[in-house]
């Protein structure tokens, strides 16, 4: 079997430390075997078509695949529907009444829309916390990209039988698909399960060996509502529910956090999944990043569900995240280019529990690699290959994408996903629920 090289390209390794980069992209070659890297070498050699697929990244940045670290994927759905409100009226006036009405084949189809979005726009994987997970599993499987799956669980309506279906869905589904699909347990939120019910969940998902994927301080809302109700913060509720004693542990959003909030999340190891471009849509705060990795808290990105962006795109997400800091700071010098490419990659693989696995062009890594051009307009003249990847660059500039040692993308034609069919079956989809 043919070994592939991806030659000449400038390769960004993300094996730096996230406060200390120094030079961190060179020109040269990466060889793959099979779903792992082989070598990754400076400068570029000479290589025979006859034993080697060979891919020319020249004018191309080659770097891990992108990794969102939250969103719910069949949302793609609702995109539009529900727009311009406040969290709360958002989901209990709108998403969740609609998201009532939901089969089985509008998870499915919805989250193959997500998958290309994702593909299109170089995420190779994706944290996803939805329900009806076995028909996100198939799609997953399907389109070739890399998971972790979560069934959202809430304590009241049917909690206990929420909880038996994730169980069953974790020894189903858990180390699937050529390995692309793992899974966690899913509390959906402090305000949406009881400390009793946050115990019992952390306590299988121990049993399991799997992580846990929560929503934490989104709004300030949730923030009094759960003071007024516990006598604390969501982060000590569920701290003191057990939860953190998991690992990993995925805290979606931190939005709100005082000192101690910070102190616990650093102290217990917990990965927090920021999701900018939603918390400026609903209004619900930014959160402290900047004071999150001084404390040596490990951030990764998330996009959110396209219900409340409205896209998929990590792209705009780390430029999001970096303005967005620098903005409430008032220091141009947080968040810098490179410290938002890493938590977009190797920090998100960490947050997943996936860090000897994805995340880094490294020997003995999977292959999970995208290739984004350089050469247009917006990304010239190439001062800083980091700038301008997030600053300057888009989902529309990834070329190719690779993961799992499979090009599943080259030259902006997918290769795993119908996508005439996908567009077909969402348009027939959105007729019969709305």
């Amino acid at each position: 079997m043919k070994r592939t090289v991806i030659k000449n390209g400038y390769i960004l390794t993300m094996e730096r430390d996230i406060n200390n980069p120094g030079d961190n992209y060179f020109q040269g070659d990466v060889i793959l075997n099979g779903d792992k890297i082989e070598s990754v070498h400076i400068g570029s050699r000479k290589y025979v078509s006859d034993d080697f697929h060979i891919i020319d990244a020249a004018g191309m940045a080659v770097m891990p695949g992108l990794i969102n670290c939250h969103t719910h994927a069949a949302m793609t759905l609702l995109r539009g529907y529900a727009d311009d409100l406040p969290l709360m009226e958002w989901l209990e006036k709108k998403i969740w009444p609609l998201e009532a009405k939901l089969q089985p084949e509008y998870v499915y189809w919805g989250t193959k829309l997500a998958v290309l979005e994702m593909i299109r726009g170089g995420t190779t994987c994706f944290a996803d916390m939805y329900f009806m997970m076995d028909q996100v599993a198939e799609a997953v499987e399907e389109t070739g990209i890399r998971a972790s799956l979560s069934r959202g669980l809430i304590s009241f309506n049917n909690g206990q039988k929420a909880l038996e279906e994730s169980i069953d869905f974790v020894k189903k589904y858990h180390e699937t698909a050529e390995g692309r699909i793992t899974t966690m347990l899913a509390p959906h939120a402090p305000y949406t399960c009881v400390p009793e019910y946050l115990q019992e969940v952390s306590h299988e998902a121990k049993k399991l060996g799997v992580g846990i994927h929560i929503h934490i301080a989104e709004t300030l809302a949730e923030v009094s509502q759960i003071k007024e109700k516990y006598g604390k913060s969501p982060v000590e509720m569920v701290y003191d529910a057990g939860v953190f004693a998991v690992s990993p542990v995925l805290a979606a959003h931190c939005v709100h956090m005082s000192d101690n909030d910070l102190k616990i999340l650093a102290r217990e190891k917990v990965n927090v999944a920021h999701n900018p471009e939603s918390n400026m849509k609903l209004a619900s705060g930014i959160a402290p990043v900047t004071k999150m990795i001084e404390m040596n808290i490990n951030v990764g990105i998330g996009t959110d569900g396209a219900a409340s962006n409205n896209n998929l795109d990590m792209f705009q997400e780390m430029r999001s995240a970096a303005l967005l800091q620098k903005v409430h700071t008032y220091n141009p010098t947080v968040i810098s280019s490179y410290q938002a490419l890493a938590m977009a990659t190797c920090c998100g693989a960490r947050a997943l529990g996936l860090d000897q696995e994805i995340g880094k062009i490294q020997a003995g890594m999977q292959a999970d690699i995208i290739l984004v051009d350089l050469n247009s307009p917006h990304l010239q003249p190439l001062h800083d290959v980091n700038a301008h990847l997030v600053y300057s660059a888009g989902a529309a500039d990834v070329d190719t994408v690779i993961i799992n040692g499979r090009v599943v993308m080259k030259n902006k034609e997918i290769k795993t996903i119908d996508e005439e069919r996908v567009t077909f079956e969402i348009r027939d989809i959105i007729k019969k629920l709305i």
